[in-house]
């Protein structure tokens, strides 16, 4: 058990925001919710997987809706409470400790604001090491764990508790429950045993996320490219450098769903990049060859700073570097695939891991 202070606060909500390859939320909007609940509340306490008992009840936070939502509906910070107080009630025991359902932006920051205002722990694990779309998603639904019984909950005060026969039906019926709330809820979700999270969730990843934000912050003091710092961290690779000419986005069904296109610069110069993404970035091709595709991670970082630019955010004329990641082992396997690969999105091509098509390819290499 550590305690989390307002620097890693910082550094997490940077981390996360590029293991979120787009999505998750705006982290400056999450950032200031925790950094908010840590000084009216006291510190965060962060517990590894192994100190959470057997026998334990832990309940994932996050947000759920399209990331250009929160551009316009910032959340009051009740919601999560809303939402987590009712599944409580609802099950009759105390929860333990809570966690983040996701690597995102605001859905990094969600689970320490809600543990500092309730006083319970933080697990330094997710359910997809990453950002994914939809609620089955999450590496809990490889391992048979329901997302039912979960509450939803709005701004306004509505709440909405959900029992559905799989996670495929708790993603559709959530999914339109919250375009009918705004575009936005809070949710509490996958209710699990401390023996589940044990073998279902992601393991290290908030401790991941702040060792990344911190080579960022901590680059430019020590002459450091923050970008090959984070590439080191992650397993990742360089896949293209350039200035954004073209954004096409729209909010459809309760998704940020749309594409980008990236002039290249320097060694990619005479080159143009697309990026297909739904609410986070699915896909990065040339006019000749796809780069990436989930479930490896595609993130976009400013040229300068490496700090990341989501999808909701992305803007014509930004110089951006574009990196992809190896996503976690659970993802590739044929469970995992059939869940979040290529073709689940409408793509007509196969996963091939990212290591194997940065061999077809040489843009730089590994950094």
């Amino acid at each position: 058990m550590r305690i989390l202070d307002s620097q890693a606060i910082e550094d997490i909500a940077i981390g996360a925001a590029v293991l979120g390859t787009g999505g998750g939320g705006d982290p400056y909007v999450g950032k200031l919710m925790a950094l908010q609940a840590v000084e009216e509340f006291g510190p965060i306490q962060l517990l590894d997987a192994d100190e959470v008992p057997d026998d334990a009840l832990v309940v994932p936070s996050a947000m759920m809706g399209a990331p250009t939502v929160l551009v316009e509906k910032i959340p009051n910070g009740q919601e999560v409470l809303g939402a987590f107080d009712s599944l409580k009630n609802y099950m009759g025991r105390e929860v333990f400790a809570t966690m983040p359902i996701e690597a995102g932006g605001i859905n990094s920051m969600i689970p320490l604001a809600l543990a500092a205002r309730l006083g319970i722990p933080v697990i330094d694990a997710d359910g997809m090491g990453r950002a994914f779309p939809e609620l089955q998603m999450v590496t809990f639904h490889l391992n048979k764990v329901s997302a039912t019984p979960m509450m939803l909950c709005d701004e306004k005060g509505n709440s909405l508790m959900l029992r559905t026969v799989d996670n495929v039906w708790t993603e559709r019926l959530a999914r339109t429950a919250t375009v009918q709330m705004g575009g936005s809820v809070m949710l509490a979700i996958y209710p699990m045993s401390g023996t589940q999270l044990k073998t279902a969730g992601i393991r290290g990843i908030i401790t991941l996320t702040e060792k990344i934000g911190r080579a960022i912050r901590e680059a430019k003091g020590q002459k450091q490219d923050p970008i090959t710092n984070v590439l080191s961290l992650t397993g990742g690779y360089e896949l293209f450098r350039g200035k954004v000419i073209d954004v096409s986005r729209k909010t459809i069904g309760g998704f940020a769903r749309g594409e980008s296109q990236i002039e290249g610069l320097d060694a990619y110069k005479g080159q143009t990049l697309t990026l297909n993404f739904q609410n986070e970035h699915l896909m990065a091709r040339t006019e000749k060859e796809v780069l990436a595709t989930t479930p490896d991670l595609i993130a976009v970082l400013d040229m300068e700073t490496a700090h990341p630019i989501t999808t909701e955010s992305l803007r014509y004329g930004a110089r951006a570097v574009v990196i992809g990641m190896p996503c976690n082992p659970q993802w590739r396997t044929e469970n995992g695939i059939a869940n979040v690969g290529p073709r689940y999105f409408g793509y007509d091509l196969d996963y091939i891991p990212i290591e194997e098509r940065i061999k077809s390819f040489r843009r730089g290499g590994q950094k």
